[in-house]
């Protein structure tokens, strides 16, 4: 998942922001006792996430996939003092871990923590976005896109996480893609492609597709 040699990245971290207590427990506790803890934000891509919202200052996110609440975190600490934060989370098992955490990090009035598909629970939100983080199942990324492109205001950004899926996007001629990969490719170009909305992508960790909406 790393594209730059574990030296270099210590690096990187060393001379960004530290992580503090509340984001170092979380990544602990992840790590000990919950499956595919790789799926953590981290330090380097929570602190951009962050700042990435505190430069922007949107009113409304939308977060597709909690996990266990690391990148919530970090971007509802970027909100302007009314924001709120909407996360959607199939998963709850990890329900009570999560609240814990938010409490802790005493963002419980800022984030609105919403269990179910976010298929169904999309269409349900009220109003607008300003910015919208995708990092569930990478199966629905094109449907997620095409729920929530349409409700970003003019200026607003969606952010998709995982966009270089450990290096499979790029293609080996003759060689079989499979299912994942093949759509991460899709949803790359069909963003490419869009109109709507100017992009890049950035190899920051597994790779973020950054689009804004014209």
């Amino acid at each position: 998942m790393e594209f730059i040699a574990p030296e270099l990245l210590k690096y990187c971290e060393d001379h960004s922001s530290h992580e503090d207590e509340v984001l170092s427990h979380i990544a602990r506790e992840t790590q000990a006792k919950v499956m595919m803890p790789r799926m953590l934000s981290g330090h380097l891509q929570g602190k951009t996430l962050e700042l990435m919202v505190k430069m922007l200052r949107p009113k409304t996110i939308l977060e597709i996939g909690t996990y266990t609440g690391y990148s919530g975190i970090c971007m509802a600490r970027g909100l302007k003092e009314n924001g709120k934060l909407i996360t959607l989370d199939i998963n709850d098992e990890l329900e009570a871990m999560v609240r814990g955490f938010f409490e802790m990090a005493g963002l419980t009035d800022k984030i609105d923590y919403q269990l179910g598909n976010a298929l169904d629970l999309i269409p349900q939100l009220p109003g607008t976005f300003d910015f919208v983080f995708i990092d569930a199942d990478k199966a629905n990324y094109i449907n997620y896109y095409n729920l929530v492109v349409d409700r970003v205001n003019p200026g607003g950004i969606i952010l998709a996480d995982n966009v270089l899926w450990s290096g499979k996007v790029l293609v080996e001629e003759g060689k079989k893609i499979d299912k994942d990969t093949k759509i991460i490719l899709e949803y790359n170009q069909m963003v490419q492609e869009d109109p709507r909305v100017e992009n890049v992508l950035l190899p920051i960790r597994d790779g973020l597709m950054m689009a804004r909406k014209l």
